[in-house]
This record gives structure tokens, sequence and C-alpha cells, in this order.
């Protein structure tokens, strides 16, 4: 591991030296969308500049450099995430249509009325209500693995929660809220005992720690583009080969077909068949530069200054008093989910917001979670490798400040 150079790396981030009512940005929302590096923003006007044109139908010069450039996007995703092959990598709109994907071609071919799907407590909306579409359509139950008080999965439960009418389990790696890193490779490893696929939700984790999906041994990974440092709109669904050549695909239109005539098609080879329309091949050549970016930086780097971040801000907000953070698992990741005593979460993100600080407030689409918890919704700090302790300083004296207004 070596030490980063956190100043050299701001100065990648143009937005970072921007001022908000006249005070410099201090940026803590990164669980929502993370800030783009100059280079991200260089290919994007560096495609639509020179090699804009409609891919994998042209025989033109700028349609091939086009496609050149879509398709060693894909093989860069499969590399960062270590799939077996390119051609288990589907390029999608965010990770929300990569589980949506996933739910609907899984569920109409592989899922009987009465069958299980298995989630657990701190999932994202993007993580349940595809589930719940299918659970109706279909007359599926879904059933949903408990936590302790620690926000940690209760993993006891969770095993018994597996029956011989569970068909798939979704579960996120790290949660949005909670911070929490649950042990995906157990999960995977005991539910494919019971020959049941997993999806991982890596919405979270992609951007904070390395993530092998041979050797989880997932069977769906997805994740979006705009929270690693790359464009918006914008997402990747991993799948083994097996299954994405088992199911059926999501959407129909162009480029996912081999042939069309009024009485029958037939659909094209992977990825494309899950592909249908024009992708957005500036923002798949965009999200490769910023993942060849955070490489460059090292993901190990970056997971070993992100928790050493974590435990300076977790240290320095449990001395405020009044202040409790929910979310408390021994392994955790960069969000801090917390609440002060009398005061409103909204009101605290207002007028942290009036000091130039942007945090979040709300459920943070974890509403059932919300509920688990017994909040209505909490503040939420989360944390970048471009983010600095002398930040966290502002964070933690904006509240002090607050809560002597209170």
């Amino acid at each position: 591991m070596k030490e980063l150079d956190i100043d050299k790396i701001r100065a990648d981030f143009p937005i970072l030296s921007r001022e908000v009512y006249g005070k410099p940005l201090v940026y803590l929302d990164n669980a929502a969308t993370t800030q783009k590096p100059r280079c991200v923003m260089d290919k994007i006007v560096e495609m639509y500049s020179t090699v804009n044109a409609n891919v994998h139908r042209g025989v033109h010069f700028l349609s091939q450099a086009a496609t050149d450039e879509h398709e060693a996007a894909r093989r860069t995703v499969a590399r960062f995430i270590g799939a077996a092959s390119e051609n288990e990598i589907v390029f999608t709109r965010g990770a929300t249509e990569s589980i949506n994907l996933v739910a609907s071609s899984y569920c109409r071919s592989f899922c009987q009325e009465g069958d299980e799907i298995l989630i657990t407590a701190m999932e994202h909306h993007s993580n349940i209500v595809p589930w719940q579409l299918q659970a109706d359509i279909l007359g599926l139950k879904l059933r949903v693995a408990p936590i302790n008080e620690k926000g940690e999965l209760l993993f006891d439960e969770f095993e018994k929660l597996i029956n011989a009418r569970t068909k798939i389990i979704a579960v996120t790696h790290i949660s949005n809220v909670l911070g929490t890193t649950n042990p995906i490779e157990k999960i995977v490893a005991t539910a494919h005992k019971l020959g049941i696929p997993v999806l991982i939700d890596a919405a979270q984790s992609v951007q904070h720690c390395e993530v092998d999906v041979q050797q989880i041994d997932c069977d769906f990974l997805v994740f979006s583009s705009h929270k690693i440092y790359g464009p918006t709109g914008v997402g990747v669904l991993y799948g083994k080969e097996k299954w994405l050549n088992a199911l059926p695909p999501y959407q129909g239109g162009g480029e996912m077909i081999a042939s069309v005539s009024f009485e029958k098609t037939t659909f094209n080879k992977l990825p494309f068949k899950f592909e249908a329309g024009t992708p957005d091949f500036v923002g798949t050549a965009a999200l490769a530069t910023a993942l060849d970016y955070v490489s460059s930086i090292g993901m190990e780097n970056i997971a070993a200054y992100e928790h050493e971040l974590l435990e300076y801000a977790t240290e320095q907000m449990l001395a405020i008093p009044g202040l409790r953070i929910l979310g408390t698992a021994s392994q955790k990741s960069s969000v801090i989910s917390f609440l002060m005593a009398g005061i409103h979460p909204y009101d605290l993100g207002t007028l942290l917001d009036k000091m130039g600080i942007a945090v979040r407030t709300g459920h943070h689409c974890a509403e059932p979670l919300m509920h688990t918890l017994g909040v209505e919704g909490t503040v939420r700090a989360s944390l970048a490798f471009y983010n600095t302790k002398a930040e966290i300083d502002l964070l933690v004296e904006g509240i002090n400040r607050i809560a002597n207004m209170f």
C-alpha cells in the first residue's frame, strides 16, 4: 500500500474547488453520487468531438471507432471486477435497471406461484421493489432476513429462511444507510450448496473495495457508473454466462436481435441479447476512464485511506453530545448515518448546507430499514477518497454550532 496524495487527487476534481454560499464546498454525499475527475469529463468531450456515430451498425470509420471504444469499455469493466469473459458484462442505465432486468427475466423463467425470493432488511428500494413487482405478477413471496441492533445481518436467521421454495437470493454488499459490509462470500457459498443463485447489489462497494466476482462466485452483480466517479445514466450487470444464456431478453428492439420477421424473432448472442437500442457508448467509454483512474490510484490504497477517514469521523462525531450513529457493524464502510437529539434531520441538513457542507437527509431510499430502526430518517455523511480529516472537522464544528442554536 502507498499513502495517497490527497491534494493531488483533489486537484483532479474541478468541482471540489468551488464555493457554496461563500464557503468552501465540503462534499459528503458520495453514497448518492460521486464527483467526476477531469479525465472523465475530457473523455466525454473527446467522444462527442471525434467518434460520435452509432455503434455496431456502420461500416464507416466513425462507427467502427465508436464501436471499438464501447467494446473496449466492456473489457475494462470485465477486468475491473474479475469477470471470466466480456460476454458476462451487460451495459444498462444503472444498478436499478440491472436488478429489474434480472428480476423480470429470471422470475418469469424460473419461478412459479408460491416460490420465494430472499432479501435482507437493509436493502435499498432498488433491491426491493423490482422483486415485489414480480411477486405481484407471479404470486411469489418476498422473505426478509433480519438484522441486529448494530445493523449486522443475523446470519443464523438468514439461513433459516432458505428453503426448497427459495429461488433466488438478492443482497446488498454494503448498506447505503448503515455502511454494513455483508459476508457475501459466505452468503453465496450457503446458497450454492442448495443450488440457489445469488445477486449482489454492489452499488455501494465497487468504489470502496476490491470486488472479484469469481472469488465471490456470485451469479449476478450490479453497480452504477455515477457512484464510482463515472457519468450518470450508465450501469453494469454482471452475470455468469450460463445464467445469461438461460434468461430471456428483458427488452425488445434493435441490436438485441439476430433476425426478425413478422412471424418470428431470434435473438442476438451475449451480451447484446440484453442491450436493446442504441447504447450510451459515450457513457461507457467515460466509465472505463473512471475505472482506469481509480485503478491507477489502487483500490487497496483507497480502501485503507477511507477506513482511516471513517474511524476518524466516527471518533470525532461520537464526541458530540446528543449525537447517535445508526449502524455500528464491526465490518463497515464509508457511511455514517446519525441523529442529533432534539433536531430534525432535515433541519440539521439544511443548516449544514448553509455552511457549505453537503450531506443527505431522509430515508435514503430505504424506508423499510427506517421502520426497522424505528426512525423516520437520518442525516448521512458518506465519504470518498478525496475527502479529508479537515473536512470532517468542519462537519463536527458545524454540528456543534447548530446544536448550540437549538
